[in-house]
């Protein structure tokens, strides 16, 4: 048997785990603070077991990679190098689907002395956007073609049926990441100059994108693009841009409540009894007239009936209902709303769409405007688009590195071919693939 051990029950873990648990002669370990969680997910497979353990217990952590042959970490961010520490001394295989961190690039010579590999950014994004990527970066050159423009975009978003709410979007994933990510600085490089965004500038930087069948998006820089400049070979590239795409009004409104100062994390008291109407009359200078709407329309320079306003009405910013703790900062409390005003309902579909085009010229004959689209759909009543998208690539990659199809040693993310073919190809058979067309630039 090939033994698996997936640290963390979370949104995204069930799809891995159920296809880990189809495959034969493997099984899996599911460890999580809550079992209840993992034993949900493991339910009666006779393959699966559900452990109870904390992320503060290394010494169990130490045991049960030693007894397993890969680790898949679904843990947060901080705990992927203590894990993957724990693999080379094992002498065991890892996984994760977050961005590479520093501590983990650290640990690539150790990796491929012990001819082990540790696999980041296999999940969707990162993950699924490198290697559709890469298989067409790679084509380009392989006809002797170079890629001179490519702007890739990706959101994870209610289904058009399941829009159902004034902000065009609801939580398969963490609240609080959305938030945060609300406040990063944005670069990228377009027709040659490079480009940097503020962090509160970040949803100003706004264009429309529009998806065949889909309609039109709002599109804003994703974290740094030109990172992905070397990390792609496209040394000369003219234009390289990373987008979220978002439906219409998201970037107007997180703006204002960036402005406004929501999204702060300094957590103030705020005594019993208090009202998020409160927390927000709070964040009004000079005090205002007592008519918070009002108040916010002057000092954001909206107008009074604007639909900013509506859907912080709705959300419950303007309400008499009491703050989830005395002491809190604006952006948690947020995210408490957020939890409970914009779920996915029991039948209803989230959906990934996953957009690249590129700008390929070639000598001697004319340039080439490629495409290559996803657009993926939740399973209503079950699985997320984000859960499978996310947590099917890193199981997919875990069954080829037990069955020896992929080879690589070192630390790595999803950008070789020996890499991101086979991976894929699999995804294809579990109807997660692409739609690509070419024609003239």
């Amino acid at each position: 048997m090939k033994k698996v051990l997936m640290l963390g029950a979370g949104l995204v873990a069930r799809p891995p785990v159920r296809y880990l648990l189809q495959q034969p002669d493997f099984a899996v370990t599911v460890a999580s603070r809550t079992v209840s969680k993992a034993q949900a997910i493991v339910g009666q497979a006779p393959n699966g077991q559900a452990i109870a353990w904390t992320v503060d217990d290394q010494a169990t952590l130490a045991r049960m990679i030693g007894e397993h042959d890969l680790a898949i970490s679904l843990l947060p961010a901080p705990q992927h190098p203590v894990v993957a520490k724990l693999c080379l001394e094992k002498g065991k295989h890892m996984v994760t689907t977050s961005y590479i961190s520093p501590a983990m690039k650290e640990l690539d010579g150790p990796a491929k002395a012990a001819g082990l590999l540790v696999l980041n950014e296999i999940g969707v994004d990162p993950g699924i956007d490198h290697m559709s990527a890469m298989k067409i970066i790679h084509a380009v050159e392989a006809k002797g073609g170079k890629v001179t423009s490519f702007r890739s975009y990706c959101g994870g978003l209610p289904a058009p049926e399941a829009n159902t709410n004034p902000w065009g979007y609801k939580f398969s994933w963490s609240p609080r990441a959305v938030m945060v990510a609300g406040k990063n600085n944005g670069r990228y490089l377009k027709d040659g100059r490079e480009v940097n965004v503020p962090g509160p500038d970040l949803f100003t930087d706004v264009h429309t994108l529009h998806l065949e069948g889909l309609g039109d998006f709002e599109a804003y820089p994703n974290r740094d693009s030109l990172g992905y400049i070397e990390l792609y070979g496209l040394e000369g590239i003219q234009t390289m841009y990373r987008g979220t795409l978002r439906y219409q009004g998201w970037c107007e409104t997180w703006k204002k409540m960036v402005d406004l100062g929501l999204l702060d994390e300094t957590e103030k008291t705020w005594g019993q009894g208090a009202t998020f109407a409160q927390l927000t009359a709070s964040l009004v200078t000079g005090g205002g007239t007592g008519n918070l709407r009002k108040d916010l329309a002057a000092q954001l320079g909206l107008a009074e009936g604007s639909q900013v306003l509506d859907r912080w009405e709705w959300l419950g910013l303007f309400s008499d209902q009491v703050l989830p703790a005395e002491k809190i900062s604006p952006l948690d409390a947020l995210c408490a709303l957020f939890l409970e005003k914009c779920p996915y309902g029991e039948k209803e579909r989230d959906m990934i769409a996953l957009h690249h085009d590129f700008r390929a010229e070639y000598p001697g004959r004319p340039a080439e405007r490629i495409t290559s689209t996803l657009i993926d759909y939740g399973i209503p009543g079950g699985d997320s688009s984000m859960s499978r998208t996310v947590g099917l690539p890193a199981a997919i990659a875990t069954k080829l590195i037990l069955e020896g199809r992929i080879q690589a040693k070192g630390v790595h993310i999803p950008v070789d071919p020996r890499i991101y073919q086979p991976v894929l190809e699999e995804l294809e058979t579990q109807n997660i693939k692409f739609v690509e067309k070419t024609g003239p630039a």
